[in-house]
């Protein structure tokens, strides 16, 4: 047996045990899962959104982490069978994929989560202090405290 790199940074020991695990606790995953979203929203500023910044409001991560998490119970893999795809509405009609990542590579998938952020268009960028101004080069995009989860099932129940 040949043990392979994982490129991926979420997919070592530590998130493995927190997604994969049957018995493992709820804060962990939604803790890993909000993490994996940084990440993917850190990868996306610099190739699809191309700006300097992307300020996010405290806690949005993990808020939708724990809603993820609670679609994903009451499907038949859990979270492990979940694609994630992440779309971004901006101002001026600009929407634009930012990344689509399956939960665990291992699993089919059975069901797709369409997780959308918007821009925010409140001026809170005017209580920003000026140093953090200064320092987005390129801009800065504000998401929104709001966004848009849409649940599709990718398998047919007996049951409905």
């Amino acid at each position: 047996m040949e043990v392979l790199p994982i490129s991926n940074e979420f997919y070592i020991k530590d998130a493995l045990t927190y997604f994969y695990s049957d018995c493992a606790e709820e804060s962990a995953v939604v803790e890993a899962l909000a993490k994996r979203l940084e990440a993917e929203l850190r990868e996306a500023k610099n190739t699809h959104l191309s700006v300097g910044e992307v300020l996010l409001p405290n806690g949005l991560t993990v808020r939708i982490a724990q809603d993820i998490f609670k679609v994903a119970d009451n499907e038949p893999c859990g979270l492990r069978g979940c694609t994630l795809y992440i779309n971004f509405d901006g101002e001026g009609g600009f929407n634009k994929r930012l990344c689509t990542f399956r939960c665990d590579p291992s699993t089919p998938s059975t069901f797709e989560v369409h997780l959308t952020l918007k821009q925010s268009t409140a001026g809170w960028s005017n209580i920003l202090p000026q140093f953090i101004k200064k320092i987005t080069r390129g801009g800065a995009v504000m998401i929104s405290s709001e966004y848009q989860l849409v649940l599709k099932k990718l398998y047919r129940s007996s049951l409905y």
